[in-house]
C-alpha cells in the first residue's frame, strides 16, 4: 500500500512537472505575438488622435503614479477614479513638438475599465479619444467607441468636460449615451485626468521637446 501510494504520488509529481513546462513553453511561444498586437493596437491608437504626427517619443523618466497624482490633485477626478498610464510626446516631420498623446484608464465604467489614449496639441485642443480596451454593455456603453458619441470631444478647447442628459449647450457638455450614463461619466473622466496632467506636463516643460 506505501508503495502505491509513493508511486501515485511520482506519477502525480510527474504530470504536474509536465504540465508546468508545457504551459511555460506555450507562454514563451505566445508572448511575442500577444506583444506584438498590443504596441500595434497602441500605435494605431496614437496615430488616430495626432495624424500630424511623424512619431511618438517617450517622455523620460515618466512615471504613471506621479502623473495619476497630479490628476487626482487638479480636482477634476476622484482619487481612484483614472489611472494615467502613459504619455508621449507627438512630433512632427520638421523635429518640433506638436502636443501630446496621453493614454488613461478609468476604472468607474459599468462593466469595468476603461482604456483610451487622447491627442492634446499645445495650445490645449483636442483632437479626439481612440479606445483600446473597453468591455461595456453591447448596444448601450460600448456606444463609446462610436463617432456620434466620441465626436463631441473632438477639435474641442475646454479645461473639463461634463456629462449632461438634457442635451448640450456649449463645447464643455457632453450628451450622456442613451442608457449608459455611468460609461458616458466614465469616458468623460478619463478625458479630464488626461487634460489635468497636460496642463501640468505644458507648465512645467513650457512646450518644449524632452529628450533622454
Amino acid at each position: 500500500m506505501k508503495g502505491k501510494i509513493i508511486k501515485d504520488a511520482l506519477i502525480l509529481l510527474a504530470i504536474t512537472v509536465i504540465a508546468g513546462v508545457g504551459l511555460g513553453a506555450v507562454y514563451n511561444i505566445t508572448k511575442e505575438p500577444i506583444a506584438k498586437v498590443e504596441y500595434d493596437t497602441q500605435q494605431n491608437a496614437y496615430r488616430t488622435v495626432f495624424k500630424d504626427a511623424a512619431e511618438f517619443v517617450d517622455i523620460p523618466g515618466f512615471s504613471a503614479d506621479d502623473a495619476t497624482k497630479i490628476a487626482e490633485e487638479s480636482g477634476v477626478i476622484e482619487a481612484g477614479a483614472v489611472t494615467i498610464d502613459g504619455c508621449v510626446q507627438a512630433v512632427g516631420s520638421d523635429g518640433t513638438l506638436l502636443g501630446y498623446v496621453i493614454t488613461v484608464t478609468p476604472h468607474n465604467g459599468y462593466s469595468g475599465d476603461i482604456t483610451f489614449s487622447l491627442g492634446v496639441q499645445l495650445d490645449g485642443t483636442l483632437n479626439g479619444y481612440s479606445i483600446t480596451s473597453i468591455s461595456e454593455t453591447a448596444g448601450l456603453g460600448m456606444k463609446a467607441q462610436e463617432e456620434a458619441f466620441y465626436s463631441q470631444f473632438e477639435n474641442k478647447k475646454v479645461e473639463t468636460f461634463t456629462v449632461t442628459k438634457t442635451g448640450s449647450t456649449d463645447d464643455s457638455q457632453i450628451d450622456a449615451i442613451s442608457g449608459a450614463t455611468i460609461t458616458s461619466s466614465a469616458v468623460t473622466d478619463g478625458v479630464n485626468a488626461g487634460l489635468a496632467y497636460y496642463r501640468d506636463l505644458l507648465q512645467t516643460t513650457g512646450g518644449e521637446l524632452l529628450n533622454e
